[in-house]
């Protein structure tokens, strides 16, 4: 009896293991939908922005400079990355109930204890543990849970709802982080977020999270039920990270993060240099945060027409040509604004895609443990790329850091048009013969 390649048995029954619902509309699904809409703006809104709020007064309050204090951010963002892909495992195996709270209630004692905190090593020690919760709660655990409960095109609707909602995280928690620190002081500040964020996420993910639809094993071969599904999953993994499609992906994925993650940090910093009032150059760069969420709906909106990856790259193409002009046209108000929308535009792309990808490739039964693998280049990537493009506009200037973000993001572009194209040959090979591999 030959093998069965794991790669082609999860893309031709792509919803084994985890076995999502059926039918166009999310129905009865829409609880969990709204929980995690709700929790992904919460986490998202204190475990990472507002950080940025906070570093002022903690820099003053714990007598160090701010570029010590901003590398609590960067421990958080690698310690996430690196706990991507054990959450994958967990999430593929377990569901996300139970991983999902236990991160929730990590996340409001980090909170409380970060309120607390006296010296910058103290802040780095609590820093490892909100990296630690942001990898069980945030967007990879969160788009997990969704593919194992909803067949398309209802998972793509539940994904853009949750990161629609989501993508106002900053514009929602700078703002309220400002005005606790200013009425009662940062540290009174957080002990009233983790309280708020406990009291909702808890609850939330306990509840309305629940496991993978699985076919029930009778109590005398659950054991070895177990056993087959970890095994399948394994398997299909160590198959798929083996494809050059795969790499592609990682490579796509991990060159857009460091750019867009380098625009997020610099850009303020570079329209001010151009000549902007500090007022104008922030009002832009808030732009970046309504334009993901327009690039959001526009990518699903066509992925009913057209290739995702092929989408996805026209748009990282376009972001790249923002990147380039704007050193030529930047020096304007419209010129800067032109400059932003064209790059804005893909800023949450990479989030809405790669759960699509995936699934459409392999199936489901995999789905964490292949996207925790993504995960660990892309925020590394992201972690360390600002501090190499602030080193390098230091030695050579903003235009050789924008050039830069400019190559990877036509590089990412480049890199899903291949996959496109390998994609696009399997699916031939599979259609003219049975024995085709991709």
């Amino acid at each position: 009896m030959p093998a069965v390649d794991p790669l082609s048995a999860a893309s031709a029954g792509g919803e084994s293991g985890a076995r999502p619902a059926p039918g166009r509309g999310l129905g009865r699904g829409w609880p969990l939908v709204a929980a995690l809409a709700l929790t992904q703006t919460l986490g998202f809104g204190v475990l990472y922005y507002s950080f940025s709020v906070l570093l002022t007064p903690m820099s003053r309050d714990l007598a160090a400079d701010p570029s010590r204090i901003s590398l609590a951010l960067t421990v958080s963002v690698l310690i996430a990355a690196l706990g991507a892909p054990v959450a994958g495992r967990w999430l593929d195996a377990r569901g996300g109930r139970a991983l999902m709270t236990a991160g929730s209630v990590l996340g409001a004692v980090s909170l409380l204890a970060w309120s607390q905190v006296r010296t910058v090593a103290q802040l780095y020690a609590v820093f490892v543990l909100i990296g630690v919760a942001a990898a069980m709660v945030l967007y990879e655990a969160a788009f997990a849970v969704i593919v194992a409960r909803f067949a398309a095109p209802a998972r793509a609707m539940a994904l853009l709802a949750v990161t629609v909602v989501a993508g106002f995280a900053s514009s929602i928690f700078m703002p309220v982080t400002g005005a606790l620190v200013q009425a009662y002081g940062w540290r009174q500040a957080l002990i009233i977020l983790g309280v708020v964020y406990g009291a909702a996420a808890i609850p939330l993910h306990l509840l309305a999270v629940g496991r993978p639809r699985t076919g029930k094993p009778s109590a005398s071969d659950t054991s070895d039920s177990a056993q087959s599904g970890a095994g399948e999953r394994a398997a299909l993994v160590r198959a798929a990270t083996r494809q050059a499609a795969f790499s592609l992906l990682a490579a796509a994925f991990t060159l857009h993060s460091a750019g867009t993650a380098t625009i997020s940090v610099l850009l303020i910093t570079y329209l001010i240099h151009l000549g902007h009032p500090p007022l104008l150059a922030a009002g832009v760069a808030g732009l970046l945060g309504v334009l993901s969420v327009t690039g959001r709906l526009i990518t699903t909106g066509l992925q009913r027409r057209l290739p995702a990856a092929l989408i996805a790259a026209a748009i990282f193409a376009l972001q790249a040509v923002g990147a380039a002009a704007l050193p030529l046209i930047g020096a304007t108000t419209a010129g800067a604004v032109a400059a932003v929308l064209m790059f804005g535009l893909g800023f949450g792309v990479a989030t809405i895609t790669k759960p699509h990808l995936l699934t459409e490739r392999y199936g489901t039964t995999a789905y964490a443990s292949l996207s925790g693998r993504l995960a660990l280049p892309a925020t590394l990537a992201k972690a360390v790329s600002p501090a190499a493009a602030l080193a390098l506009a230091q030695a050579a200037g903003y235009g050789w850091v924008m050039a830069g973000v400019a190559f990877t993001c036509l590089t990412a572009a480049a890199a899903l048009t291949l996959y496109h194209r390998l994609s696009f040959r399997r699916t031939s090979k599979h259609q003219s013969g049975p024995e085709a591999s991709a």
